[in-house]
């Protein structure tokens, strides 16, 4: 077996495998990379010390059974027999669902979310978005501390356990994407600054020194970062990634790293004759994010648009704090432009940031599927003191009228696990860090920082505390009872329309046209041949449609379709499809 490691500055490297210590030799082909052939086994520990230095991990260790503190262990990437022949599922007319597998089921492991995967296609998701399972320190987690780029964090089941969830989902029809993050490690764990310029000074990012993109040494992370994301479609047949914070990738080189991925994605793709995706996390509001690399863009396939789900949430709860505050002002009309313009902010003025914001959209030529639309996500839920989701105040209805809003618009929807049956548990922030003093820092950190926004701190829940983890599991005894089952049959019948009604996954945003009412609080749109109405107001609307002859294709509340003079009545907090006969 060939040991192969990226060191630059180092005069002597030494592989410890098993119970030897071998010296290993420079490749005359490539500079500042160490090599050795040594006979090795699947499951053997090995490490690489420097410069006489401790036995440090693999920086592309593929399994790290001890966490990222331990050695690491051969694995062969081909090992695994797959029972599926997969041939991809693409985005187009895709409808995503974020899961994370530490609190999906209270086992949190991938053979217990499994065993779940029924309920998924009984919803009608075709693609499951798992939250980071890069190895990271302790058991629980979110995952965005993770190191180990190459590694499948062990509690979960480790890169076997990774492989027959994907297995089980493709089996059923769902495809698998995988939120992967790039723009920061660790800290707890990080080992890669011992080994190489995988960090530099010239740019700073909330993390501290940004991953070294365009500083010397960078062609070498670069490549390091692009393997690492090959290897995820590849070896484990995953359909996409989620690229988190690209805005917060410092990149000045000419052909970007987000190009380059890009490129190789769609390189990988045609070898493997499946489709594959990237789909980028950005606040930048720009589209050439997702602009082909032949005219000019970055070329993501595409991106979260949180603009929609600000101005919805504003619409849905009035809250008008931070980033919340331009949305507010008129919440029907925000929501009115991010479902025909996309963005919100596309040269607008943002209070929030003090400047004007984001770049317009070409809707003629951007098809509506390279933005994906949602009412919650783990970062709009988990990063509130409480982790509260919208269930916890707002009602069915209400609950309802998001729904609608997501899955019957034009962007690509996206549910956050629990949504679909209005889950009561809170999804909070927690951690699981054993370096103590990190522990503390971020206990304390949490509760100064919402300290400051008016939380009492012992309300405040403690990331390191295992109940935070526990509050935070789904509890899979509620979809089947009262308001939960009916919620849950509505996402069911409104995924279900969008199957049957190409009108639905339509993607040229220039032929949704809106009408609202601010002070009634109605807001409806046309789909080709579909009207979509919502009402969150306490009182019943009388929206004119201006049109005749609609039928009724789902309903909230029992409604008569619009009269003679094309207004439709529609009771208050409810929401109805509609369709022209």
């Amino acid at each position: 077996m060939l040991f192969e490691v990226w060191a630059p500055e180092k005069d002597l490297v030494t592989l410890q495998l098993a119970d030897r210590t071998l010296a290993m030799e420079r490749d005359p082909s490539r500079n500042g990379w160490w090599m050795l052939s040594a006979e090795a086994t699947e499951g053997d520990h090995y490490g690489y010390s420097l410069d006489g230095g401790p036995v440090l991990p693999d920086p592309r260790s593929r399994r790290q059974p001890a966490g990222p503190d331990g050695l690491s262990a051969v694995l062969s990437a081909d090992a695994y027999e797959w029972r599926t022949d997969w041939p991809g599922r693409g985005l187009p007319g895709a409808v995503l669902y974020e899961l994370h597998i530490g609190t999906y089921t209270h086992e949190g492991t991938f053979d217990a979310a499994a065993r779940r995967l029924e309920h998924l296609v009984s919803l009608g998701v075709t693609h499951v978005e798992l939250m980071p399972v890069c190895p990271f320190p302790g058991r629980h987690g979110w995952g965005y501390e993770g190191v180990s780029l190459w590694a499948v964090h062990e509690p979960y089941g480790g890169p076997e356990g990774l492989k027959r969830f994907v297995d089980a989902a493709h089996a059923l029809g769902i495809g698998v994407v995988l939120d992967v993050v790039h723009n920061h490690l660790g800290p707890s764990g990080n080992y890669l600054p011992a080994f190489g310029p995988y960090f530099t000074d010239t740019h700073h990012t909330p993390w501290g020194s940004a991953v070294n993109l365009d500083a010397p040494g960078s062609d070498e992370v670069r490549a390091y970062l692009l393997g690492s994301a090959l290897a995820w479609l590849r070896d484990y047949r995953l359909d996409g990634l989620r690229l988190d914070a690209v805005h917060a990738l410092a990149d000045n080189r000419a052909l970007t790293f987000l190009e380059e991925l890009s490129e190789a994605t769609d390189t990988l793709a045609t070898e493997l004759g499946r489709p594959l995706f990237l789909i980028a996390e950005s606040d930048l509001c720009d589209p050439r994010t997702t602009t082909p690399r032949a005219a000019g863009g970055l070329g993501l396939h595409a991106q979260w648009n949180d603009d929609f789900h600000h101005a919805l949430h504003t619409a849905l709860t009035g809250e008008s704090q931070g980033y919340y505050a331009d949305f507010a002002r008129a919440p029907l009309a925000a929501v009115a432009k991010t479902l025909t313009r996309v963005f919100f902010h596309d040269g607008t003025y943002s209070t929030f940031r003090g400047r004007t914001h984001g770049r317009p959209v070409h809707r003629t030529s951007t098809p509506a599927h390279r933005f994906l639309g949602y009412a919650q996500t783990h970062d709009q839920v988990g990063n509130r003191a409480l982790g509260d989701r919208l269930s916890a105040t707002l009602s069915p209805g209400l609950l309802a009228c998001a729904a609608t809003l997501v899955l019957t618009g034009p962007c690509t929807p996206m549910l956050f696990m629990g949504e679909e049956w209005g889950a009561r548990t809170p999804w909070q922030f927690f951690t699981d860090h054993t370096d103590p003093e990190l522990a503390a820092a971020v206990s304390n950190g949490r509760r100064r920082e919402f300290g400051q926004h008016g939380w009492s701190e012992q309300d405040v829940p403690d990331p390191q505390s295992p109940a935070t983890r526990e509050r935070s599991c789904l509890d899979w005894s509620e979809p089947e009872h009262g308001p939960h089952a009916r919620l849950l049959g509505w996402y069911r019948e409104l995924i279900a329309l969008r199957r049957t009604q190409p009108d639905l996954v339509d993607q040229d945003l220039a032929a949704v046209k809106v009408a609202f009412d601010e002070e009634a609080r109605w807001l409806a749109f046309r789909r080709g041949d579909l009207r979509i109405a919502v009402n969150l107001g306490r009182d019943v609307a009388d929206i004119p449609l201006n049109g005749r002859d609609t039928r009724v294709l789902a309903a909230w509340e029992q409604i008569r379709p619009p009269g003679d003079d094309g207004v439709l009545s529609l009771p208050p907090r409810s929401c109805v499809v509609l369709a022209d006969s």
